[in-house]
């Protein structure tokens, strides 16, 4: 699990950890990337246009042990409408933005470009893009990129991000707007929960703190268990109380997400696989209980 941090005042909103993969949702076979600090908007990665998209500068190198299979198979489907030998080589750059990702957030991007110059009608490819810009700070890149993916694809799975990224370009009207126009009851939970904290944050970034906490009060609070998503909603709650001074809520609420977090982490081990999405509900200890030593006693 990621580490848990109060953020400071003005920070994007901490968002669940989910592996770290830039491919988009669990039915396509990836994980959604985590979203990161915010450090400004960069506007130095602007994706080629079409009539430049094989002129480009050139790839970055792909190792010899990178192959299409390292794609998950549903994403390999997208990229059926290819040539074969494009779509082999489209394949390795978009896994090896997925091996890249957080320790190299620059090359993974490149690796995207790469692949976006050879396939960029394809919204896997699209979505790479947006994911990685973001992962850099680009956010206009990644409003734009988001953008053209949900009209290729017709998805909603990356609206957090999108709405997001309209904070990071300065625009928390626009990023209200934006996640008010979907149907959330047709989201996925853990997107629905994902939309919630950004909502969140952009009524931060607007002053409107006791609506900020609002958009937190959603059926997935529960204090009592942990689910994926759990240790990024409640730390949320815990950024937004600290931001209205309630100082024991918020030590409370950031408390329960790190429970969560160590919970949800002793379930993978016993289940020897890191995939959270399997596990459905882990109950939680009572973080208000007063500690006990060895013995049994309160202190």
């Amino acid at each position: 699990m990621a580490e848990q941090r109060r953020p400071r005042s003005g920070e994007k909103k901490p968002y669940p950890q989910r592996g770290g993969k830039p491919t988009a949702h669990s039915d396509r076979g990836g994980d959604r990337k985590p979203y990161r600090k915010r450090e400004g908007d960069r506007t130095g990665s602007r994706p080629p246009q079409d009539s430049a998209r094989r002129s480009g500068p050139p790839a970055p190198a792909l190792p010899d042990d990178v192959t299409p299979q390292d794609l998950p198979g549903p994403a390999r489907n997208e990229l059926k409408t290819l040539s074969k030998e494009n779509a082999e080589q489209v394949a390795r750059h978009l896994a090896m933005a997925a091996r890249l990702i957080d320790d190299d957030p620059p090359l993974a991007h490149q690796h995207a470009l790469a692949a976006s110059r050879s396939a960029g009608r394809i919204a896997i490819v699209r979505e790479t893009v947006a994911i990685t810009a973001y992962a850099l700070g680009d956010f206009a890149l990644a409003v734009r990129e988001l953008r053209t993916y949900r009209r290729i694809s017709g998805r909603d799975d990356q609206i957090a991000m999108l709405v997001d990224s309209e904070r990071g370009v300065g625009r928390p009207d626009r990023a209200l707007e934006v996640g008010r126009a979907v149907d959330r009851a047709s989201l996925p939970t853990e997107v629905r929960v994902e939309l919630a904290i950004a909502m969140s944050g952009a009524r931060l970034d607007l002053g409107e703190t006791e609506r900020a906490l609002q958009e937190l009060d959603i059926p997935e609070l529960d204090p009592d268990r942990a689910f994926s998503w759990s240790p990024g909603l409640f730390a949320a709650r815990a950024a937004v109380l600290d931001e209205l001074g309630r100082d024991g809520e918020a030590a409370q609420w950031q408390r329960r997400a790190e429970v969560a977090a160590e919970a949800l982490g002793a379930q993978d081990v016993d289940h020897e696989v890191v995939v959270i999405e399997e596990i459905e509900e882990v109950p939680l200890p009572d973080v208000d209980a007063p500690a006990q030593d060895a013995e049994g006693k309160a202190d």
